[in-house]
């Protein structure tokens, strides 16, 4: 199902970003080309169309990116192969079984002088 999401969540990023694209910022865009008044889908339609697939697409968006947080696989199903990190937890030495080291420096005898 997290597979389904994320390919739906891709394909909403790819149209939303065609639609941006179209669309110019001074209100021409693929509007711009459509000069007749006289047409069935004209300048102001066909920006009206653009801007509800954006905000369409936008909301879109939003629902799958929520759909999946919530089945994402849990913790549970990706526990089947644990990381080494946790490996080398659960084989760590107990700290009260280390040997503890000399904390003073040893005294050497000096030599007997010979005469």
């Amino acid at each position: 199902m997290y597979t389904l999401v994320t390919i739906l969540i891709v394909a909403v990023c790819v149209f939303l970003t065609l639609i941006v694209l179209v669309q110019n910022s001074k209100g021409g865009g693929l509007a711009a080309n459509f000069s007749a008044s006289n047409q069935i889908m004209g300048v102001r339609k066909t920006a009206d169309f653009l801007e509800k697939a954006t905000w369409t697409l936008a909301g879109s968006l939003v629902l799958l990116c929520l759909l999946a947080a919530l089945v994402l696989p849990s913790s549970r199903e990706a526990n089947a192969s644990k990381s080494i990190l946790d490996s080398h937890i659960e084989n760590a030495a107990d700290p009260s079984a280390v040997p503890s080291f000399p904390t003073s420096i040893p005294t050497i005898p000096s030599e007997p002088e010979i005469e």
